[in-house]
């Protein structure tokens, strides 16, 4: 398997709906390839955030910036209204 395999059916193998023929050979190329490990680690890692409805607290200064860029957005969509 290769890693563009793995990214195809990484959902499918989070959500235990993978091919259990894929599972073997996924679960071997998991072992050996770090990049991909990092993948599925965080995905894993952010489901269990959604699940468990746990708030997270951006950084300050991402705060800002995704607020400046919504508010420009929005601006420029008002404008395009009008």
């Amino acid at each position: 398997m290769r890693c563009e395999e793995l990214l195809r059916v990484l959902s499918e193998y989070v959500d235990g709906t993978v091919d259990p023929g894929w599972c073997k050979e996924f679960e071997q190329h998991l072992a050996g390839c770090n990049p991909c490990q990092g993948v599925v680690d965080n995905l894993r890692k952010t489901l269990v955030l959604c699940r468990n409805g746990e708030p997270f607290e951006l950084p300050e200064a991402f705060r800002q910036r995704l607020h400046a860029v919504l508010r420009e957005c929005w601006k420029q969509r008002q404008a395009g209204v009008e």
